[in-house]
């Protein structure tokens, strides 16, 4: 049930006569009064979506909170103490806190998205292949490679100077992929002795 339902109920055309302040309505509403909240409903609605549309910006989005707000204000009526402040700033408090976090989960929603993207765009890559490569020039690296065999130069040529993934290289060679993983560790083993990486 929605608060506008919960407020429009039982609501008359006549408010409760004992209470017409905020504080009075909050007091009879946890007691669970509808119409008090009904009349606090209309009360304290247009303030709520104000200070949540502020922070929103986002009439969808400040109607949807502004009804979050109000059924935890229904739920909630008990714990307000008059004691600490007015009726007005408590729901008003609660608004901004819902807006605020609306606001966060909505940033954490497209943070994650973003790693997701980012990570999907990186090719995983081996630590020694990338620090040798960085570091050293072609001419060092080609010399190197003559140390390797057949399988392991061609592997290692088509992973990290052409792009292909070990899948690939497996399919193009017509080699297991797992001789291909092989292959280019021991290959880049001894890339590294030779190049003199440690």
């Amino acid at each position: 049930m929605t608060a506008r339902a919960v407020a429009r109920r039982t609501a008359t055309d006549t408010e409760p006569e004992q209470a017409t302040t905020p504080e009075q309505l909050l007091a009879r509403t946890a007691l669970g009064d509808e119409q008090a909240f009904a009349v606090l409903y209309d009360q304290l609605a247009g303030p709520i979506f104000g200070t949540v549309f502020q922070v929103l910006r986002s009439r969808a989005y400040a109607e949807e909170v502004t009804q979050e707000v109000l059924l935890e204000i229904w739920r909630k009526a008990a714990t307000f103490d008059v004691g600490r402040g007015r009726a007005q700033t408590w729901a008003l408090t609660i608004a901004h806190r819902r807006a605020i976090d609306r606001v966060r989960s909505e940033q954490s929603a497209v943070d994650r998205e973003e790693r997701a993207d980012r990570l999907d765009l990186r090719r995983p890559y081996d630590d020694v292949t990338e620090t040798t490569l960085d570091h050293l020039d072609r001419a060092q690296v080609r010399a190197a490679l003559a140390v390797l065999t057949e399988l392991q130069r061609e592997s290692i040529l088509l992973a990290y100077f052409q792009g292909y993934t070990c899948r690939e290289v497996s399919e193009k060679l017509g080699v297991a992929i797992g001789t291909v993983k092989t292959r280019m560790r021991d290959g880049l083993v001894r890339l590294r002795d030779a190049l003199g990486v440690h």
